[in-house]
């Protein structure tokens, strides 16, 4: 175990956090405002990669096809929104469950007869391939560095967002009052519109960024909802806040927990035992830490004032 390795891992955990906080954004938004359990907000990360995949093929550039990706997969979330999603709003949670899982299960079929069910590749854009030295002996993916800025910036704007303008004034008070918003003459609607299009946007930049360095296939976001729920939870139900934190948070304890949990567990347990137990035990050290959080402050660590 070396201080550059070390580094690496810090780096790569950063990547997957702010990964996961474009994911949870979104997430935390719609539950927190419109009091809707989306199951199939992962779907909109998946989407997001199809898209880039197709319109790169199409138009030869990763950059052109990010840029048509991302008001494409607005229009599929808004589609879904006024097609499905609306007439789930006044329904319990148990129907919402019921009905998002059903949109995931008919989406991941719906891309393998459009794509087909074997992974796509997206090309590395060509100024964003190869490494760059941050320091003496490291050597760090350009574009992988670019995910991180990426993160960085969208989670600056999404602050100036909320914190600042009328539409996050409104946002911020639907998700501590929404019948008094709507009282107040407010469009209520039209305001769960705009956070339901707005979150599948950021789910399918997601999706569209990691498409360089990932397989895009079928049900590629089914696992990392799970990962996405759990920010929330730590974070703060409607609190992007919470959401950027805990992120960030869950991928530092994922991303560290699988390269050094073997190799410190040796110091106790013999090299053989170790490695099995480490295997099986940095999976669940998200859970483990979100089960601390929680114990400690039930609400998550910035919960939305209510």
């Amino acid at each position: 175990m070396t201080a550059t390795f070390f580094f690496i891992q810090v780096l790569n955990g950063l990547q997957f956090g702010l990964i996961l906080f474009l994911i949870a954004a979104g997430l935390t938004l719609v539950f927190g405002v419109m009091d809707f359990i989306n199951l199939a907000h992962g779907v909109q990360y998946m989407v997001g990669a199809y898209l880039v995949a197709a319109f790169s093929a199409w138009t030869g550039s990763f950059g052109w096809g990010l840029l048509l990706a991302l008001p494409s997969a607005l229009a599929f979330g808004l589609l879904l929104e006024a097609l499905i999603f609306r007439h789930l709003y006044d329904r319990d949670h148990l129907d919402q469950v019921l009905a998002t899982f059903g949109v995931i299960l008919f989406l991941n079929q719906a891309v393998k007869f459009v794509w087909g069910a074997a992974p796509l590749s997206v090309p590395m854009p060509e100024i964003l391939s190869g490494s760059v030295e941050i320091m003496d002996g490291l050597l760090y993916p350009v574009y992988r560095l670019a995910i991180i800025g990426a993160g960085l910036l969208v989670a600056a704007l999404l602050y100036v967002l909320v914190s600042h303008t009328r539409v996050g004034m409104l946002v911020r008070a639907g998700a501590t009052n929404a019948p008094m918003v709507s009282a107040l003459g407010v469009n209520i609607r039209r305001l769960f519109m705009i956070v339901f299009g707005f979150g599948a946007m950021l789910a399918g930049f997601a999706g569209a960024m990691v498409a360089p360095i990932l397989s895009v296939q079928p049900g590629m976001g089914d696992n990392i909802l799970i990962l996405a729920f759990v920010v929330i939870v730590i974070g703060g139900i409607g609190s992007i806040r919470g959401a950027f934190l805990a992120a960030l948070l869950i991928g530092l304890v994922d991303t560290l927990g699988r390269s050094f949990a073997p190799n410190l567990l040796r110091l106790v347990l013999d090299p053989s035992a170790a490695s099995q137990t480490g295997r099986a035990l940095a999976p669940m050290l998200i859970y483990i830490f979100m089960a601390a959080v929680l114990f400690f402050r039930p609400s998550g660590l910035f919960p939305a004032k209510r």
